[in-house]
C-alpha cells in the first residue's frame, strides 16, 4: 500500500512537471513581497519548501496571529485550546505541547526564544514566511520542523497614519493605531499600538459565566536609520499585556464545560531587538542583538470538574540575551555565502505551588491508601494542603555555522554546517509540610479507634545540569530548465534537524506526590533526574521539490515530497507508580512522510484563485510508554491532511474604489487524540467569506468564518480517567474598518 502510494505521488509529480504546471521552491508567493529577513532570502530559498504570506493577504484573510495561517501554509497546523500559553505548532507530523517547540519564530530578524509568548496579535506585518522542513543549520536549536519569519512594516515603505477597528460576535473587538514618518532622509519612526477583548464564546455552567473572556493590550516603536549608504540600523521595541480566561474544556460524559475553579492566564512581555548592517565593500556585516522579557502567570482547576481535586498555579519569568554575528559575500555570479556566530543566555524563574482540596485527598490518596490497608485507616488532619516548587532554570548556548551556494549555470549547489553546543541546568526546591491520622479498625466494617499521628515533610532540593553537542549538516542541489513559457526549478536536499533537550518542570508536583505516598508506605520514590530531564530530539529531513511561475506571472505553483526520520523523538509516557501525572522523555522513533502541494492562479486580471494542500502519515517505529508499544500508530495532535482554498474577485468601480469577493475554505483531519489512535477528529472543513469596499484612504470589510457552523473539536485529552475535549470555535461574523491617512 505504501509502495503504490508513492508511485502514485511520483507519477502525479512526474505529470505536473511535463505539464510545466508547478512550481517548487523555497517559496510560493501568495502575492509580491519584499523579504528583508537577513537569513530568510537566498540562503535558505534554493531548497527549502516555504510559503509567504503578505500584507495584503493577511488583511483579506484577517491572519492576526499564527493560528490565521493553519491551513493556509500546507501541513502547518496550529490549534485553537487551552489559552495562549499553549502555542503548539505542528509541521509534517512534528510538533510540541510541552517546553521546547519545534519550529522556530523571528519578527524583525529577532528569534523569540519561548514559545510561550508565540501567540500575540500581528499588527502591521510586511510579510510572513513559514518555512517547511529543517532550518538548524541557520537558526539552530528548535526549528527542526521549520522557522516562522515575520517582518514588520517599515516607516520607509509606508507614511502616515494607519487604523483599524474590528467587531464580531461575542462582543470581540480590536482596535489599532500606526503612525509611520521619516524624520529626515534617513531617519525613519513608527509607533503602533493596539487592543482587544472578548466575552468569549463558551460557559462554564457551574458558574454561568463565559470562561474564554480576553483583553489586551500591545505597543511597538520602530526605529530606522541610514546613515550612510552602506550602513541601516534597525530597533524595534515591543511591548503586549494579555489577561484571559481560556481552557473550555469540556467533560465528554456530561457534554458540559463546568469546573468550579477559576481558570486564567495573565502575560506581560517586553522584547527589544537592535539589528545592525554593514557593507563597507563585497561583504556584508549584521550584528543582531535582542532582550526579552516574560512575566506570565497561569492558574488551572485541574480536575476540570464542579469538584474540589486540586489547583494548579504556575507563574514564571525568564529574561534572555541573544547575539548573532552574520556575514555575507558574493563572488562574482557563480559563489555566495553566508557566516556566522551565535549566543544565547536565558535564565528562568518559575513558582508552580499545587493545592490539593478536599476531594483530591479523599480520591487520590486517602482512597488508595486505605484500599492498601483497610484494618488501618487513615485521614487527613487538614482538609488542604501545599506541594509547592520552585525553579531556577539558567541555559546558555554557543554556535558557529556556514552556508555556501554554488551558481553554475542552470544547476544550484549549497552546503551548509553548524556546531552547536548548549548547556541547562535546573535548581530546584519543592517542600510540603502535613500530616494525617492512623486510626484502627479490627473488622472491614466496624468502629474505628484513633492509633496514632504521622507528620509528612518533605524538601527535595538540587541542582541538575547536562550539555548538549550537535553538528548539524545540510545539502541540496536546484535544477533550473524551461518548459514552453514557464521556467520550471527542481530541488533535493538532505538536512539535519535538532530540538534541544532540557528540564519538564511539570512533572515535580507529581514527583511531590508520589514522594508523599511513598512515605505513607505506597507507590513508588522517583529518581528526580530520571523523571524531569530529557535529551535533544533529532531528525534527517529528505526532500524532492519543484516550482514553477509562467512568464506572464499568472500561475506559481509549488510541489514538494519528504521523509522525515526522526530519533530520540521527545514523547509523553506514564511512569511507574500511582501518580495521575505525564514525563517527556525521549522513548520513541518516528517517521513521517508527505506531500505539498500550493498554486496561486491568475486566468483573469479580476480573479485569483489560492489552493494549497499537505498530507501527512506521521507513525511510531518505536514507541513503548511504559505500558504499552503503539509501533505503526499515528503520532497524536498532527493532522493527517490539511487544505485551503481561497477564490478572489475584483470588481473595479472607478478609478479610485473596488469591490472584492472572496470566499474560502479551510480543513484538516484526520487528527488522531491519543498514541493508541482509538479517539480521533474526522476531517472537517470551514467556510469563510467577504466582501470588502476599497479606495487608497478606507477600506471596509464585512467577514464570516465558519459561515457552517462546523461542530469539531481542537483538543482531547484525558484526566484522572476522565475524558475532556474543547470545541473548535461556532460561526463568528463581523466588520472590520481600515484607514490608510
Amino acid at each position: 500500500m505504501k509502495k503504490n502510494l508513492w508511485l502514485l505521488i511520483l507519477g502525479i509529480t512526474l505529470v505536473i512537471f511535463r505539464a510545466g504546471a508547478l512550481e517548487v521552491s523555497d517559496t510560493v508567493s501568495l502575492e509580491a513581497v519584499t523579504v528583508t529577513a537577513i537569513k530568510g532570502g537566498s540562503s535558505i530559498a534554493s531548497a527549502s519548501a516555504s510559503t509567504y504570506i503578505g500584507e495584503k493577504e493577511a488583511e483579506r484573510l484577517r491572519i492576526e496571529s499564527l493560528k490565521g495561517a493553519t491551513d493556509v501554509v500546507p501541513n502547518f497546523f496550529v490549534p485553537d485550546y487551552g489559552s495562549r500559553i499553549t502555542s503548539s505548532i505542528y509541521v509534517r507530523g512534528i510538533g510540541a505541547r510541552i517546553d521546547q517547540p519545534s519550529v522556530g519564530l523571528t519578527v524583525d530578524n529577532v528569534p523569540f526564544m519561548n514559545k510561550d509568548s508565540y501567540d500575540f496579535d500581528l499588527q502591521d506585518i510586511s510579510s510572513m514566511q513559514v518555512v517547511r522542513g529543517p532550518q538548524s543549520t541557520l537558526y539552530g536549536r528548535n526549528t527542526m520542523a521549520g522557522v516562522i519569519n515575520i517582518t514588520t512594516l517599515s516607516p520607509f515603505e509606508y507614511q502616515g497614519l494607519r487604523a483599524s477597528a474590528r467587531y464580531g460576535r461575542a462582543n470581540t473587538w480590536r482596535l489599532g493605531a500606526g503612525y509611520y514618518t521619516r524624520l529626515n532622509s534617513s531617519l525613519g519612526l513608527s509607533a503602533t499600538l493596539r487592543g482587544g477583548g472578548s466575552d468569549g464564546f463558551f460557559t462554564n455552567q457551574f458558574t454561568g459565566k463565559k470562561c474564554d473572556d480576553e483583553h489586551s493590550v500591545s505597543a511597538r516603536v520602530k526605529l530606522q536609520w541610514h546613515p550612510s549608504s552602506f550602513i541601516t540600523m534597525i530597533n524595534t521595541f515591543a511591548a503586549s499585556w494579555l489577561q484571559q480566561g481560556g481552557y473550555p474544556y469540556e467533560y465528554v460524559k456530561t457534554g458540559q464545560i463546568a469546573y468550579n475553579d477559576t481558570c486564567s492566564y495573565r502575560r506581560t512581555a517586553l522584547n527589544d531587538g537592535l539589528t545592525i548592517r554593514w557593507r563597507p565593500g563585497n561583504v556584508t556585516f549584521s550584528s543582531i542583538t535582542s532582550w526579552q522579557y516574560l512575566d506570565d502567570a497561569m492558574r488551572l482547576d485541574q480536575d476540570f470538574l464542579p469538584r474540589d481535586y486540586f489547583i494548579l498555579l504556575q507563574a514564571k519569568r525568564e529574561n534572555a540575551l541573544t547575539q548573532d554575528f552574520v556575514a555575507s559575500a558574493e563572488v562574482g555570479d557563480w559563489y555566495s555565502w553566508i557566516a556566522g556566530a551565535f549566543a544565547f543566555y536565558r535564565h528562568l524563574h518559575m513558582d508552580a505551588p499545587v493545592t490539593f482540596h478536599d476531594t483530591g485527598i479523599s480520591e487520590l490518596i486517602e482512597k488508595h491508601r486505605n484500599e492498601a490497608n483497610e484494618y488501618y485507616p487513615i485521614r487527613w488532619k487538614e482538609r488542604s494542603f501545599l506541594l509547592n516548587s520552585t525553579f531556577s532554570n539558567p541555559s546558555y548556548g554557543v554556535a558557529v555555522y556556514h552556508n555556501s551556494k554554488f551558481n553554475l549555470g542552470d544547476w544550484i549547489l549549497t552546503a551548509a554546517l553548524r556546531l552547536d553546543y548548549e548547556h541547562a541546568s535546573l535548581a530546584y526546591n519543592s517542600h510540603t509540610s502535613t500530616a494525617y491520622e492512623i486510626f484502627y479498625r479490627p473488622e472491614a466494617v466496624g468502629p474505628m479507634t484513633h492509633y496514632r499521628d504521622v507528620p509528612i515533610l518533605i524538601d527535595e532540593h538540587g541542582e541538575l545540569s547536562k550539555s548538549f553537542l550537535q553538528l548539524l549538516p545540510k545539502v541540496s542541489a536546484t535544477r533550473r530548465f524551461y518548459a514552453g513559457s514557464a521556467t520550471v526549478e527542481a530541488y533535493a536536499s538532505i538536512a539535519k534537524g535538532y530540538k534541544s533537550g532540557g528540564y519538564n518542570t511539570q512533572m515535580f508536583s507529581d514527583v511531590l506526590q508520589q514522594q508523599l505516598m511513598w512515605q505513607m508506605g505506597i507507590g513508588k520514590r522517583y529518581d528526580v533526574d530520571d523523571i524531569v530531564s530529557y535529551a535533544p530530539e533529532q531528525s534527517w529531513n529528505y526532500e524532492l521539490g519543484a516550482r514553477v511561475s509562467t512568464n506572464d506571472g499568472r500561475l506559481r505553483a509549488e510541489a514538494t515530497l519528504f521523509y522525515i526520520d526522526v530519533k530520540d523523538q521527545q514523547l509523553t509516557m506514564f511512569p511507574d507508580g500511582t501518580t495521575t501525572g505525564r514525563i517527556m522523555t525521549n522513548a520513541g522513533r518516528t517517521r513521517s512522510y508527505g506531500l505539498e502541494l500550493s498554486s496561486r492562479w491568475n486566468p483573469v486580471e479580476v480573479f485569483e484563485l489560492n489552493v494549497s494542500y499537505g498530507y501527512t502519515d506521521a507513525r511510531f517505529r518505536n514507541f513503548f510508554n511504559g505500558k504499552e508499544q503503539f509501533r505503526g500508530k499515528h503520532i497524536p495532535y498532527a493532522p493527517c491532511n490539511t487544505f485551503f482554498v481561497s477564490g478572489t474577485y475584483k470588481c473595479r468601480l472607478d478609478y479610485k474604489s473596488t469591490l472584492m469577493f472572496n470566499a474560502n475554505v479551510r480543513g484538516n483531519g484526520r487528527i488522531y487524540w491519543n498514541e493508541r489512535n482509538d479517539v480521533s477528529q474526522a476531517f472537517y472543513a470551514c467556510l469563510g467569506a467577504s466582501i470588502e469596499y476599497s479606495t487608497p484612504k478606507f477600506s471596509v470589510q464585512l467577514w464570516g468564518e465558519n459561515l457552517t457552523d462546523t461542530r469539531y473539536y481542537t483538543f482531547y485529552f484525558v484526566s484522572m480517567s476522565n475524558e475532556f475535549v474543547q470545541r473548535g470555535r461556532p460561526i463568528d461574523f463581523g466588520v472590520t474598518l481600515n484607514l490608510y491617512l
